[in-house]
């Protein structure tokens, strides 16, 4: 840990607080991941094992971060309303991350704005796989990686409109505000719906949806209608990642291009932590 200097602390969840640092000798900029060891007889906890494993199975890619190193062992943003140039830029490198991953079977779970690092020269890369699992496309689940896009959906409405799509305090409230905006299925739109496992359990009220180009107004059709292909219903109606990376919308303008490389990430173990905010379940893929 001497051989880095903490230049600031980019964010916290539910398994680990993320700090900006720089190598005291070579100058590399990297992502430091303090992870809680609530007890030392308990051993390194399982999040992070997985997290590890994970960022080892897969290779080099410019849009997911690189795992540098394990060992054991805060500065404010104020964040500047993005462009629609950076807004499109962003989410493409997102898209390919994922696409990335889901190539490699491999589901984040926990995609949410906190967990994107972005570089100085504007280069994006997902980060935090604490949630990390394997998956098989011959198993049949019903969480699979359409989840995911879903996650990125909402990602990209909170970039167009500088505010969470669905800004629920507890899962009821999060469940009321997805019905509010996207109105109350039904066995039509939504057959699959009767497979979930607490399906009828709780009743709402029948809503309409509300047209996306109202929700994330002043914004070109060509993003509303990616927005409504992430946010469908039907998982299987869901654009996939690779597939949403051909979209018009990329074909509007250029996308910032990184002009260096991107922060790397590196997992330190200590025995104790403050408090973590739990992850926001609705924003998880």
């Amino acid at each position: 840990m001497e051989q880095y200097s903490i230049l600031g602390r980019i964010g916290e969840g539910a398994h680990g607080i993320v700090f900006k640092a720089k190598h005291i000798e070579t100058g590399e900029t990297v992502a430091l991941k303090k992870v809680a060891m609530r007890r030392l007889e308990d051993g390194i906890p399982n999040q992070a094992l997985r997290e590890i494993k994970a960022l080892q199975e897969i290779e080099d890619n410019q849009h997911v971060v690189k795992l540098k190193d394990v060992f054991p062992h805060g500065t404010g943003f104020v964040l500047e309303p993005l462009t629609p140039a950076q807004v499109k830029g962003y989410m493409l490198m997102l898209l390919k991350g994922v696409a990335f991953l889901h190539h490699n079977n491999i589901m984040h779970r926990d995609l949410k704005p906190a967990n994107l690092l972005i570089s100085s020269s504007g280069h994006l890369k997902i980060a935090d796989f604490g949630l990390a699992r394997l998956f098989s496309e011959q198993e049949k689940r019903l969480y699979s990686h359409q989840v995911a896009t879903r996650a990125v959906g909402c990602i990209f409405a909170e970039l167009l409109n500088s505010s969470p799509l669905f800004p629920g305090e507890n899962d009821i409230e999060q469940l009321c505000c997805v019905l509010r905006v996207l109105g109350t299925p039904t066995q039509e739109t939504w057959p699959e719906m009767v497979d979930l496992p607490d399906y009828n359990k709780i009743t709402f009220k029948e809503n309409p949806a509300i047209p996306l180009k109202e929700v994330v107004p002043d914004t070109p059709p060509q993003a509303v209608d990616l927005l409504n292909k992430f946010l469908v219903y039907p998982s299987k109606k869901r654009c996939s990642a690779s597939q949403s990376t051909l979209s018009p919308l990329f074909l509007l303008s250029l996308h910032p291009s990184p002009a260096g490389p991107a922060a790397s990430l590196l997992l330190f173990l200590t025995p104790s932590c403050s408090p973590l905010r739990a992850a926001d379940p609705s924003e998880r893929g």
